[in-house]
């Protein structure tokens, strides 16, 4: 029989400078009485992470340059928050008002997920420096303490496009494969599956955030447990769920294929 998925919330003290992210979790999970077993998967806000090391500008310190500034005067932006958007994005789509389009560390988001809620006004938060090691060095910590092999999710909110409300997004994984390939495989009708790949890190992460929050709910870790990964030891990196954003359904299709369609239809 199949073990059902259960979500544990673990809440934890609310932090606005960098601190020790692995006691505090340890500590936290003391607190909820939870007690992680084999093949769990934590989820740990990416921002809960990124404020533990230190990833917290002041906006005022900001040195904002001239393309920051006509950026934030087309996009009515904040000029600090253009310039960081600029400093931290991997690419820049383009924008609507208030916000850039941006790939950055192998997700679409705005802003480069530069985030400005449940910080002191006035300060932003950034991505944590290197999402993968985070996530990597948070289950080598789990393991050592506790003798338990888990899956870590780092995760994040982001906007599936043309829906209203945000959703849960794995930015970085460890300890299990973030996808599960079903090409090949058969349906209920015996039909081979072409193109489906499940990603299994985004929908426990989605899971995770039902009990996590957004607002005030200071619980930036969950555990999700029955969910039927199998770990592994291998290094896990963007490449492994990222697909080049040109590749990208989205992004091709309403740049490049539409500037096509319409070049081939003014030849003709």
């Amino acid at each position: 029989m199949t073990q059902p998925t259960t979500i544990f919330p673990v809440p934890a003290p609310v932090r606005q400078d960098s601190f020790d992210l692995h006691q505090t979790l340890a500590d936290s999970l003391t607190r909820a009485e939870v007690t992680l077993q084999e093949g769990d998967v934590l989820a740990v806000s990416s921002k809960y992470a990124a404020i533990a090391e230190g990833r917290i500008v002041r906006l005022d310190d900001i040195a904002i340059t001239a393309e920051a500034t006509a950026i934030a005067t087309r996009y009515h932006m904040n000029p600090a928050i253009a310039q960081l958007v600029m400093e931290e994005a991997d690419h820049i789509f383009g924008g609507i008002p208030g916000f850039l389009l941006t790939h950055k560390d192998g997700i679409i988001s705005p802003n480069a997920g530069i985030d400005r809620s449940n910080i002191p006004h006035g300060y932003a938060v950034l991505f944590p420096r290197d999402p993968y090691s985070t996530a990597a060095d948070i289950r080598r910590m789990v393991r050592a303490r506790t003798g338990v092999a888990v899956g870590v999710i780092l995760t994040d909110s982001w906007l599936m496009p043309g829906r209203l409300g945000t959703t849960g997004v794995a930015l970085a994984t460890a300890g299990f494969r973030p996808l599960q390939d079903e090409r090949g495989k058969a349906d209920l009708f015996g039909n081979e599956m072409q193109v489906t790949v499940r990603g299994l890190a985004d929908q426990i992460c989605a899971a995770a955030q039902l009990v996590m929050g957004e607002r005030d709910e200071a619980t930036p870790f969950a555990v999700v447990r029955g969910t039927g990964v199998e770990l592994t030891d291998e290094p896990i990196a963007v490449e492994d769920v990222s697909i080049d954003w040109r590749m990208c359904i989205y992004v091709e299709s309403l740049t490049e294929g539409l500037l096509e369609t319409v070049q081939m239809a003014h030849d003709r």
